[in-house]
């Protein structure tokens, strides 16, 4: 395809392929063929469209939408615009994904789980995007850990240790994230066609036998409502079986945090401390097993879901989900005693206190995504990309919807850079905790 560096000159190739046509096509209700997805992807990947033109693209899809087998040519093109990683183990390679939310650290425990249960968890994850957390960002709390291996130590690790969780690689679907750079400014992100492919083509590069999917529906997820949430996980679903790949999901409650905590040295403090068997939060606890169980079922390591949650409460009761936990961060060049001290490695705030409620009483609901604004406001999330996290600050000891709040009990414990910023977050939290009469 011919480099084309001007806006609104034709993009045409030597058989007279116009990029316009495709946008037209789509524009007008049309089905793309397979060819022309696969063409506009790779003038996406090299440049050689313009960002008006893939933005039209975009704006396209979301107005007029796809079609399933539209959706896997485009899921398909994407994954295969960079590297697609092939594994030779003598086990399952699995994966498991979440559309976000807060307190939500089910891959620091369900990446181990899986790998003490004989798959293979090669977990490449994201940062924090607006109110929600990110996998990649509670790793960095772990001191020496490195989110960004090279491909050669990656296999090892998760040849070795069973799982390995790191970011992204400029090499895996770099189609992806030009389309999304774009799509986050040109009020394209809804799209359902787009969110699938955008999930998929990193997910699929990764060259997964079986995929788990946790889409988020709520107050503090970005499918708010029920029906979007299902038809999301419906899609993705549909286009990762269609692309070769065993794919579950489940569609899960952010009404309220997932877990106690809220931040990232916090999160990871909570993920060691459930997988030494200290449950905190049961519903981030029955999510890790739903999960666990879809995965084990897909990979054929279980024959039904009974099964599949007796294996996975043998690996953790026995210690071995931990054990996996701990050979993956030291590996991967963090603490080799980090699940044995966790408080001595991870960071702490300055400043950590309780947060009252302004009168006893129930909490009757909680504004999720509130919570996770103000871990931000505490310096925890990003308001540009390009923040530098304070990774020891955040909420710890949440209550959750039913409990009891009042002289004995706090909403939860500020963790805060200063007393000025403890303030502000104690004031996010109250503001987010709806209290009612017991």
């Amino acid at each position: 395809m011919q480099s084309v560096p001007r806006e609104g000159r034709p993009t045409l190739a030597s058989d007279g392929w116009l990029a316009q046509e495709v946008i037209r096509g789509k524009r007008d209700g049309g089905v793309l063929s397979r060819a022309d997805i696969q063409r506009f992807v790779a003038g996406i990947t090299d440049h050689s469209l313009s960002e008006g033109q893939v933005a039209a693209f975009a704006m396209a899809v979301l107005l007029k939408g796809m079609t399933l087998q539209e959706r896997i040519a485009l899921t398909e093109a994407m994954r295969d615009s960079g590297e697609v990683l092939h594994w030779q183990l003598p086990g399952p390679v699995v994966d498991k994904h979440s559309t976000g939310g807060v307190g939500d650290f089910v891959s620091l425990a369900l990446a181990p789980l899986l790998a003490a249960c004989g798959c293979y968890v090669p977990m490449i994850s994201g940062r924090g995007l607006g109110h929600t957390g990110g996998t990649l960002d509670k790793l960095e709390a772990i001191p020496g850990y490195d989110t960004q291996p090279s491909a050669q130590r990656f296999r090892a690790v998760v040849a070795e240790a069973g799982c390995a969780i790191i970011g992204q690689t400029a090499d895996l679907a770099p189609a992806d994230k030009r389309l999304y750079g774009i799509r986050d400014v040109t009020a394209t992100v809804e799209s359902i066609d787009l969110i699938t492919a955008s999930i998929l083509a990193k997910k699929l590069a990764a060259g997964l036998d079986v995929l788990v999917m946790d889409v988020k529906t709520g107050n503090g997820a970005f499918m708010a409502r029920s029906q979007d949430a299902h038809a999301l996980a419906d899609s993705i679903v549909a286009v990762a079986q269609g692309a070769g790949v065993r794919t579950r999901a489940l569609v899960t409650d952010m009404n309220q945090p997932l877990a106690r905590a809220a931040g990232n040295a916090l999160e990871v403090a909570e993920a060691i401390a459930l997988l030494k068997g200290q449950v905190r939060s049961p519903r981030l606890w029955d999510v890790t097993l739903a999960l666990g169980e879809a995965a084990l079922v897909a990979a054929g390591l279980a024959v039904d879901p009974a099964a599949a949650r007796a294996r996975l409460l043998d690996a953790w009761e026995s210690g071995s989900a931990l054990a996996r936990f701990q050979q993956m961060v030291s590996a991967l060049g963090g603490p080799s005693d980090l699940v044995a001290r966790p408080d001595h490695h991870l960071p702490h705030a300055p400043v950590k206190r309780p947060v009252w409620a302004p009168a006893p009483g129930q909490v009757v609901a909680i504004d999720t995504r509130a919570v996770g604004m103000g871990v931000v406001l505490l310096g925890g999330g990003r308001r540009h990309p390009d923040d530098t996290l304070d990774l020891s600050v955040g909420y710890s000891d949440l209550a959750f919807v039913g409990e009891t709040v009042g002289a004995q009990r706090p909403l939860g414990w500020v963790h805060a850079a200063s007393e000025a910023a403890a303030e502000a977050g104690s004031h996010a939290l109250r503001q987010a905790c709806q209290v009612g009469p017991v």
